[in-house]
């Protein structure tokens, strides 16, 4: 269980693709909100391809998948098909506003480049296929992070420690609401 909130006022002012904002969608029911690294990254790239395996799951329990990127939605809504997460729902923030008020910080050179994120880099580019990321879309310093909402209320969340973690989303939100 979370003790972090984030306040209404922000939550509102979080305008989807689809023209609802977080706050409303979190009344009707939990929300897995991502907040991604740049998609130039690999490890974006590999949130990504594992949400993609889990979205239908988590979706028939009646949650809702929300991204939160730093760049326009015509360029993201580009990766979300190459994903198969057409359709999508996702919120624009280039200037990492919502990032912070979310407590997810700008990450330190060992956080981002250290020896085991180019180990794990290998991982997911090489041996599961996300490709190597050198384009930078976004701010290639924010640190990413995924937080569980429901009725206006973070219910739990996984903050990064470092740029490579590889959360469970699936157990995130299945243990911490009760779900349909």
């Amino acid at each position: 269980m979370s003790t972090f909130s984030v306040d209404k006022e922000t939550m509102e002012s979080m305008l989807t693709n689809q023209g609802t904002n977080l706050w409303q969608l979190s009344l009707g029911h939990p929300v897995l909100l991502v907040f991604l690294r740049h998609f130039g990254c690999t490890f974006c790239r590999e949130a990504l391809s594992d949400i993609a395996k889990i979205k239908p799951r988590i979706e028939s329990k009646g949650i809702s998948v929300v991204f939160v990127h730093m760049t326009e939605n015509k360029i993201a809504d580009r990766y979300f098909q190459r994903y198969e997460l057409s359709g999508a729902i996702h919120i624009s923030d280039p200037e990492c506003n919502y990032y912070a008020k979310f407590g997810l910080v700008k990450g330190n050179f060992t956080q981002l480049y250290g020896l085991q994120s180019w180990i794990r880099g290998f991982q997911s580019s090489v041996v599961e296929g996300n490709g190597a990321g050198f384009r930078r879309i976004g701010d290639g310093f924010q640190m990413p992070g995924v937080f569980v909402i429901h009725k206006g209320k973070i219910k739990d969340a996984f903050i990064h420690r470092l740029s490579h973690d590889r959360p469970d989303y699936e157990s995130l939100v299945l243990n911490c609401c009760e779900i349909k």
